[in-house]
């Protein structure tokens, strides 16, 4: 997933990322969609996640938590505020930033 640019917006606090996936827009979706693909793309390779929650509608959460070499543990979770199936998704992350996934 070659990241072609990034915008930070420090007033609205706000990070987007533009990403090219060697992938179709459903294919990407899917990952999104399914906690067992998406534990497989999230997180670096060394600290692999596990979903214990993944709610993909308007309100819904997922929580995670990624396992480091040495068996600690990093927990996190989102509150997803923003579904148009396949082609765009927004989160608020624990810490209060928005994400917003969508197709070009």
């Amino acid at each position: 997933m070659p990241v072609i640019s990034t915008d930070k917006n420090t007033e609205a606090l706000t990070l987007t990322f533009v990403a090219e996936f060697d992938a179709d827009v459903e294919r990407v979706w899917q990952l999104w969609a399914d906690p067992r693909q998406l534990e497989l793309w999230w997180g670096p390779p060394t600290w692999p996640a596990t979903f214990t929650r993944h709610d993909l509608v308007v309100g819904g959460e997922s929580h995670y938590y990624m396992t480091g070499p040495e068996g600690d543990e990093a927990h996190g979770w989102w509150r997803i505020t923003e579904v148009d199936a396949p082609i765009h998704l927004a989160i608020t992350r624990t810490a209060g930033s928005t994400v917003v996934c969508g197709a070009a």
